[in-house]
């Protein structure tokens, strides 16, 4: 542990802490932890006995990292991130074997994140700050909410379409993104004193001519749907009130 710097107010138990890891004031490392190379643990971290931690780690202010976790190479615990390790907890009370959580490699956990037991978090996902982490996150999503739900992927660039006006617009228009064979389709709006009304030809304005729909109606908030992918498909959603984002 030569080239581990501990604080004086610092203290680490562990024989197995890494290279240029260091461990700050107020920060207590218990000995049966193991820490990578060049790893910063900062102020009032406290980490327990049964913890694996990668290389390159960053762990903010205020985390306690309990039995069960394991932290892979370069992820990011940001300031107060809570991790739990028993569904049940009760005083005096302890399960046979504590549920195993797993931040995958690069990462992050925004500040106050809490993550419930069990759950894996995929690599390089990022949880935005305050989330709930109820289930597992995969690799490259970006979560958010409580509880955490995906609002997009790392490295993807969101594309708004064009809002339709409420005055009656002549025609169709199409509008191609950055995604091959994804494309955004403008119907017209007739508006009077009646109400709205919408219109369009399957295989002219459509391109295709559906075999199955779906209808999803009474969502009281920000839900996700689906989370799932396919091969190949040709869908063609329409929302009639409100808005949605879809990720393709």
């Amino acid at each position: 542990m030569s080239t581990v710097f501990v604080h004086p107010q610092g203290l680490c138990e562990s024989k197995h802490v890494g290279d240029g890891t260091r461990v700050w004031a107020f920060a207590h490392v218990l000995p049966g932890a193991r820490v990578g190379n060049d790893c910063n643990i900062c102020d009032h971290v406290f980490v327990e006995n049964d913890v694996v931690i990668g290389n390159r780690v960053t762990i903010k202010c205020g985390v306690q990292v309990w039995d069960g976790v394991t932290l892979e190479d370069d992820t990011f615990v940001g300031p107060n991130v809570t991790f739990t390790n028993d569904p049940f907890p009760r005083s005096k009370v302890y399960p046979e074997k504590f549920a195993r959580t797993v931040v995958k490699e690069g990462a992050s956990l925004g500040g106050n994140v809490t993550v419930l037991p069990g759950v894996t978090i995929g690599k390089k996902a990022m949880v935005g700050a305050g989330a709930v982490v109820t289930r597992d996150v995969p690799p490259n999503a970006i979560v958010v909410g409580n509880p955490a739900r995906i609002v997009g992927y790392v490295d993807s660039r969101p594309e708004a379409a064009a809002a339709s006006p409420v005055a009656a617009r002549p025609g169709w228009h199409t509008q191609p993104s950055k995604v091959t064979g994804v494309q955004a389709h403008e119907f017209p709006v007739f508006q009077d004193m009646r109400g709205e009304l919408t219109v369009g030809e399957f295989e002219r304005q459509v391109p295709f001519i559906p075999r199955r729909y779906f209808l999803v109606y009474g969502v009281p908030s920000a839900e996700v749907r689906g989370e799932h992918a396919h091969r190949e498909c040709h869908q063609f959603l329409v929302s009639v009130r409100g808005a949605c984002s879809v990720m393709a």
